[in-house]
Order: structure tokens, then C-alpha cells, then sequence
């Protein structure tokens, strides 16, 4: 079997310790890896994870302005979709690779596809990232850097869980024990057609 997750894992390190050389949610993405390629869409979404995770952040400060905050709210907003469009990118960049494969009678399908298993490995690898930070910070005390020992025990379980996981899926895929399916977006409320606000923002107020 195949480790999949390991290097996926390492490119999203890779895009973390990048994004962090600046800090700043405004750098630009520079992308090392080749145009279209697995390793690109991999650095690309784990950067969108790392810009979107420090945006959380900065809006949750209770000191910031209304105004600061509705832009920042689109932000987020924009940076959702972006995350979304590229998890669907990566989808597809499975179906192609395995399009071929013959399915046996007995294969299932899982309740979530291997992109969005990637996403949340993305995910978790900023976690890790982040509580490393906190364990690292010397102005906390002794009880509060206990706790984020046992919170990175905890991560680092769920980060080998979810690799084994995702090798196995993806092995599963390859060898036509599982089929994957790709449901496109149905997010209605970015829809100008099915979102009411959206579609009805043109028509003369009731009287």
C-alpha cells in the first residue's frame, strides 16, 4: 500500500512553514510545485487553510471595528468558496487518475470523498502546527502548557488514524474495493439564483 497521506502531509507542512516566513494574511501564494499538478492543488489548499485560519482569528478580536469586520467576514466568505472549488479540483483529479479501474461487485462507496478527507488533514496539520506554537510560548504557565501537551498527544493520534485511513481509501480506489463519487456544490446561499437576498435585491420594496 501506497503512502499517499505522508507526502500530502509534508507538502502541507511545507505550505505552513511557508505562509508563516511572513505571517501576513495578505502574501501572495508562492506556489513552488508545477502548474495543474497534484503537488500544486495540495499547496494551494493547505495555503487557503493557513490564511483562512488567521482570519478566524483576527475577526474574533473583541476590540475590532464593525466595518473591519463585515470585510473580513467576505474574506472568509471568498475564502470558503476558493476552498471548496479546490477540494472539488482534487476530487477530480482522482476520478481521472482512476478512471480506468475496473470496480469490483463488492466495492462500496465511503460517506466522504478522498479530497475532503485530504481537507481535513490539511486541517489537522495546522492544528499541530499551531499548538506546537502554544507549547513554545514562554509566557505560559506550567498548567496551561500540560494541556497543549495533551492536546498535540491527542493530534498526533488523529493525524495517524486519519493517514491510515486515507492510504487505505485511496489503496481501496486503486484496487476497485471502493468508488468514489463526486457530488458538485449545491451551497445555495452563493447562488444569485437561489439565495432570496441575492436574487430579490433588484425588486421594488413592498409598499
Amino acid at each position: 500500500m501506497e503512502e499517499f497521506a505522508e507526502s500530502y502531509y509534508s507538502i502541507f507542512e511545507r505550505a505552513t512553514n511557508d505562509y508563516h516566513k511572513t505571517d501576513n494574511v495578505d502574501s501572495p501564494v508562492q506556489n513552488p510545485y508545477g502548474e495543474d499538478s497534484i503537488e500544486s492543488f495540495l499547496y494551494l489548499k493547505n495555503w487557503i487553510d493557513t490564511v483562512q485560519w488567521h482570519l478566524e482569528d483576527i475577526i474574533r478580536n473583541p476590540d475590532i471595528e464593525p466595518i473591519e469586520a463585515l470585510k473580513l467576514k467576505r474574506k472568509i466568505d471568498k475564502s470558503n468558496q476558493e476552498r471548496t472549488d479546490l477540494v472539488e479540483r482534487i476530487d477530480s483529479y482522482f476520478l481521472e487518475k482512476y478512471k480506468d479501474v475496473e470496480i469490483r461487485p463488492e466495492a462500496t462507496i465511503n460517506t466522504e470523498s478522498p479530497a475532503w478527507a485530504i481537507d481535513r488533514l490539511s486541517i489537522l496539520e495546522l492544528k499541530i502546527f499551531h499548538i506546537e506554537k502554544e507549547i513554545e510560548r514562554e509566557e505560559i504557565d506550567n498548567t496551561q502548557r500540560e494541556r497543549c501537551i495533551v492536546k498535540r498527544q491527542i493530534l498526533q493520534e488523529q493525524k495517524t488514524d486519519l493517514m491510515t485511513a486515507l492510504n487505505k481509501f485511496i489503496d481501496d480506489i486503486s484496487e476497485g474495493r471502493k468508488y468514489m463519487k463526486v457530488y458538485r456544490q449545491m451551497k445555495m446561499y452563493n447562488d444569485p439564483m437561489l439565495n432570496p437576498v441575492l436574487y430579490g435585491k433588484n425588486r421594488c420594496p413592498k409598499s
